[in-house]
C-alpha cells in the first residue's frame, strides 16, 4: 500500500527520520514512540506537507511525480487543527468536499454522527478545541482516500465521539480497504480495531512490529 523509497528527512541538517525502501499492507496501524521521535513529521511528510528527500508511493502512484494524483489518494488530520477563524464549519466542509469529491449524502452522515450538526454553521472562531476536533475528523474521512492519516485523534475528543471514531476507521477499512495511520501518546483500544498493528519509530528508523 505505502512504499518508502530512501526517504530522509532533516531539520537544518540534524537528521530526523530515515527509511531505506520499507513496504507497509493495507492495514490499521499505530505508530508508537517517544515525544519529538518524528511521528507528526513523518505523517506530514506522507501527506505531501513537508519536504522531504527520497519518495513516497501509494501503489503505484509517487507523490515527487505526480503530486496532484497522490494527494487524492490521501486524507490528514492533524493533532491540533488551525482553520481560519472566518470560514464556518459547514463552509470548511463544503471545500473540502468538493476537493475530495465527496456527496451530500456523505457528509450529512458524518456531521450526523459525529454530532455536529447544531452548530455546523457557526463561524471556527467560535468553536472550542473538541469541536475543531471533530471537524478536523469529518475532513478526514471524506470522500473516497486510499489512507487515512490521523495524528494525535484522541486529543481533546469525548469517549462517545471516540467510540465513533473507531467505527468509522472499522466500517472503512472493512468496506473500502482504505488503510490507517494513527500516531498516538494515549493508549488504542485494540479491542475496537479491526487487526490493529504497531509501527515504531526508534533511533530516527521505522520499524514494523508485525
Amino acid at each position: 500500500m505505502l512504499h518508502f523509497n530512501q526517504f530522509e528527512k532533516s531539520y537544518f541538517d540534524h537528521l530526523v527520520l530515515k527509511i531505506d525502501n520499507v513496504k507497509i499492507p493495507e492495514g490499521i496501524f499505530w505508530i508508537k514512540g517517544s515525544n519529538g521521535i518524528g511521528k507528526s513529521t513523518l505523517l506530514k511528510a506522507i501527506a505531501g506537507i513537508l519536504s522531504f528527500k527520497g519518495d513516497i508511493a501509494i501503489g503505484t502512484v509517487y507523490l515527487k511525480n505526480h503530486g496532484v494524483a497522490y494527494r487524492k489518494l490521501v486524507n490528514f488530520a492533524a493533532a491540533e487543527p488551525l482553520f481560519p477563524e472566518f470560514l464556518s464549519g459547514s463552509e470548511m466542509i463544503a471545500l473540502f468536499a468538493k476537493a475530495k469529491g465527496a456527496d451530500a449524502g456523505q457528509v450529512e452522515t458524518l456531521v450526523n454522527e459525529i454530532g455536529m450538526k447544531g452548530y455546523i454553521n457557526n463561524p471556527l472562531g467560535s468553536y472550542s478545541s473538541g469541536m475543531l476536533k471533530k471537524l478536523s475528523l469529518v475532513l478526514a474521512f471524506l470522500g473516497k482516500p486510499k489512507l487515512i492519516l490521523l495524528d494525535e485523534p484522541l486529543n481533546t475528543i469525548d469517549a462517545e465521539s471516540l467510540d465513533i471514531l473507531y467505527h468509522w476507521v472499522n466500517e472503512r477499512y472493512e468496506k473500502e480497504r482504505t488503510s490507517f495511520l494513527l500516531s498516538s501518546h494515549q493508549p488504542l483500544d485494540v479491542l475496537k480495531l479491526s487487526g490493529l498493528k504497531e509501527i515504531s519509530i526508534e533511533d530516527k528508523k521505522l520499524t514494523l512490529n508485525f
